[in-house]
């Protein structure tokens, strides 16, 4: 496949792990919004240093924005999901009624906007 390729370039970002479970994670905040803290919390076992890699990316690909609130100590980072992240939720949620149909019996998850991952 041509590196310079749509589906090439993009899912070299978005394939990588923790990515998606961390757009995940911030469109369960409210607005799309989480502190970094409360992303280390809702992800066991992701390590520190990946989750700060992962969000760099993730902001510099354009799906997330960080905002640093620097009027109190400690220093509060928050992330959200940009336009162009929220729009990938879409593309998750066709994801999941495709392995719903084809390759996943999961009763809990037929319902559309189940509790736990709120797609």
């Amino acid at each position: 496949m041509d590196e310079n390729c749509t589906v090439y370039r993009t899912m070299e970002y978005i394939s990588k792990r923790w990515s998606m479970l961390i757009l995940l994670e911030l469109f369960k905040g409210q607005d799309g919004n989480k502190r970094y803290s409360e992303l280390k919390a809702d992800l066991p076992g992701i390590t520190p240093k990946v989750l700060s890699g992962r969000l760099k990316e993730l902001e510099a690909e354009g799906l997330i924005r960080k905002k640093v609130d620097m009027s109190s100590f400690p220093v509060r980072s928050d992330y959200q999901l940009t336009p162009a992240g929220f729009a990938l939720i879409d593309v998750v949620k066709d994801l999941k009624n495709w392995a719903l149909t084809w390759k996943i019996d999961n009763e809990a998850c037929k319902r559309m906007d189940c509790a736990r991952c709120r797609l």
